[in-house]
């Protein structure tokens, strides 16, 4: 009897292990984000740091956490939304905080520099990477957006390549 006990529990316990997963660890899921250079429009082949340089995505309140606040950079690596088909972002070159008055008389502070809205468009493509890292989103057929106003400190703009499934080279050409 008491080796019949042992049996069972034996089996049981042997069945309980083969029934668990395998405890897989995502290396590699990661959903690209798009690389922008920004260019001399004078000077075409010559990178140019845009100056005080700071980002935000239309609809937001806080810049995007994927680039340095305020710096002078000449490239940018930002994420694209996963759940629709475009992005927009505010392209600030020499942010600055510039304080003024209300109507009622408070002092407030606003963004200071030049904005630009420039907005992305693509068609995703849900990519499954493994069991453990789920899905990832790649983009295609990339386009841009820049809403024209009198003074655009953005001249022109190159899609490199249209199709962002990774993020080792860059995706798009900003002159200004």
């Amino acid at each position: 009897m008491k080796k019949s006990h042992i049996l069972i529990l034996l089996t049981i316990v042997l069945i309980g292990f083969g029934a668990c997963e395998k405890d897989d660890i995502c290396i590699d899921g990661d959903t690209p984000l798009l690389i922008i250079r920004f260019y001399d429009v004078d000077n075409p082949t010559e990178l140019k740091d845009v100056t005080d340089f700071r980002i935000v995505g239309v609809g937001q309140n806080t810049t995007v956490t994927t680039v340095s606040d305020r710096t002078d950079t000449d490239s940018i690596a930002i994420p694209l939304k996963v759940t629709e088909n475009t992005t927009g972002f505010y392209f600030i070159s020499n942010s600055s905080d510039v304080e003024t008055t209300d109507s009622s008389g408070e002092t407030i502070t606003v963004e200071g520099g030049d904005l630009d809205t420039l907005y992305f468009n693509y068609s995703r493509i849900d990519k499954f990477v493994s069991r453990a890292c789920g899905y990832i989103a790649n983009y295609e057929d990339l386009t841009s957006d820049l809403k024209t106003e009198t003074d655009n400190w953005i001249k022109d703009i190159e899609i490199v390549t249209p199709l962002v499934e990774n993020s080792t080279a860059a995706h798009v050409k900003i002159y200004h």
